[in-house]
């Protein structure tokens, strides 16, 4: 199959043919006739599988058929695209406007961090798509720079991400605004029971789109791990980047705090290094992203909520620096890497503290995980286990989909910074901006 025969109009064909692709992906060869036929659609799918020009494509598509003129509606937004962090919404937006550079439709990114004039001043001027963090846009209903009521075209992006940040009270309030007949789209990685529920309360009889195995790790990436003690991470860390000559790592901590740690111990063994996390500003988050996707700094420590979004071009090595408390955060840090074909490598240090973490991802795998030890860095037998700091949610012991209602923090710390782009690639829905309108 090509996208010409997906029935896409010759403006989006050509946009699409600049980028240099004319194969859909699996989830773009089901997802794009399901949209383009008008029904909603409940979508399980992997970043790094093209699920975001999955969306737009069509998308892009419906408005310029309904609608290839100004008119008033113009000054009314008519697709709303909700996703969990600012580096998703930059992207998303990135592929908005490269496949819809030779179409007369406008799109504008609404994120937290950075001033909110700007982003009035493109709303004001109208828009046909927004692109938006929960938080941000119900910012801006609070004071009435936006109109909600001529959605005609919803889309939920990676809601399961967006569920365990604590947004559904927010996108509960966000649903409340909008018209009752539009078309609803909804991706997640996983179909959970919340997010189950979530679609049913959303979705009009969908179609049902999966692709690769629930919760499958990327094929393409050889996984390992380094047993170590906890004290000795930093050092076998060192050492495995010398050895090997790693010269791009994106490296995952737990904590805001641990990556500047990691980073400036990493600085004064000689490695250039920078942090990624939600208390970086928005310019200093562009910044390391950009200068690690040039290799101006070779390895990029980053926590979870910060690292969503990211897409790199052939980037070749992961490592967890500490395994995350949630299986299914490991399948989505591994699949940063070995991503739309190219090979890739995960590393895990794994200490006497995490070797449940390591039993719950490798049943989550339904295999194991090939282990290994450097000489020199035995683990310590006498060194007895200590417990994790679990996120804020599981202290409270409140399920991590339900964050108390008007509770940003989590939320703050979840839109910033902005993703390297990936040249356009449809596989993976991101974009340059040659060519594109910027808003």
């Amino acid at each position: 199959m090509h996208f010409t025969d997906l029935g896409l109009r010759a403006e989006i064909l050509r946009s699409i043919s600049e980028q240099g692709y004319d194969t859909p992906t699996p989830i773009q060869a089901q997802a794009i006739p399901v949209v383009l036929e008008g029904r909603d659609l409940m979508a399980a799918a992997q970043t790094g599988t093209g699920k975001t020009a999955g969306f737009t494509l069509p998308i892009l598509q419906l408005l310029s058929s309904r609608d290839t003129g100004l008119s008033l509606k113009r000054f009314k937004p008519r697709t709303l695209i909700l996703v969990p962090t600012r580096e998703l919404a930059v992207q998303v937006h990135d592929s908005v406007r490269t496949y819809g550079k030779h179409l007369p439709l406008k799109a504008t990114a609404i994120f937290g961090g950075v001033g909110m004039l700007p982003q009035i001043k493109t709303l004001r001027a109208g828009v046909d798509v927004i692109v938006a963090t929960p938080g941000r846009l119900l910012d801006h209903v609070s004071q009435r720079t936006v109109d909600l009521s001529g959605i005609e075209i919803l889309v939920l992006d990676e809601a399961d991400r967006m569920l365990d940040m604590g947004f559904i009270n927010d996108i509960r309030k966000i649903l409340a605004l909008l018209p009752k007949q539009k078309q609803s789209l909804l991706f997640s990685a996983t179909f959970s029971d919340e997010i189950r529920g979530l679609a049913t309360g959303l979705l009009k009889n969908p179609a049902s789109v999966e692709v690769a195995r629930r919760n499958a790790a990327a094929e393409a990436v050889a996984q390992s791990v380094y047993h170590v003690d906890r004290d000795r991470k930093k050092e076998l860390l060192i050492q495995l980047i010398d050895d090997h000559g790693w010269h791009q790592v994106l490296v995952f901590t737990r904590t805001k705090h641990g990556a500047d740690a990691l980073s400036e111990r990493l600085g004064k063994a000689g490695i250039k290094s920078a942090a990624l996390h939600g208390n970086k500003s928005q310019g200093q988050r562009q910044r390391a992203l950009e200068d690690f996707k040039r290799l101006k700094v070779n390895v990029l420590v980053a926590t979870d909520i910060a690292a969503r979004g990211i897409d790199i071009d052939e980037l070749p090595h992961v490592v967890n620096y500490e395994l995350p408390n949630v299986p299914e955060d490991y399948v989505h840090r591994i699949g940063r890497t070995g991503r739309a074909g190219s090979s890739g490598q995960a590393t895990s240090l794994v200490c006497v503290d995490e070797h449940k973490l390591l039993r719950d991802i490798e049943r989550l795998l339904k295999k194991d995980i090939e282990k290994r030890v450097v000489a020199g860095f035995e683990p310590d037998p006498r060194i007895k286990a200590e417990p994790i700091q679990k996120p804020r949610s599981a202290r409270s012991g409140q399920p991590r989909t339900a964050a108390p209602a008007g509770q940003r923090k989590p939320q703050r710390q979840g839109q910033g910074g902005q993703p390297a782009r990936n040249g356009g690639n449809p596989r993976r829905g991101a974009s340059h901006h040659t060519g594109a309108r910027h808003h």
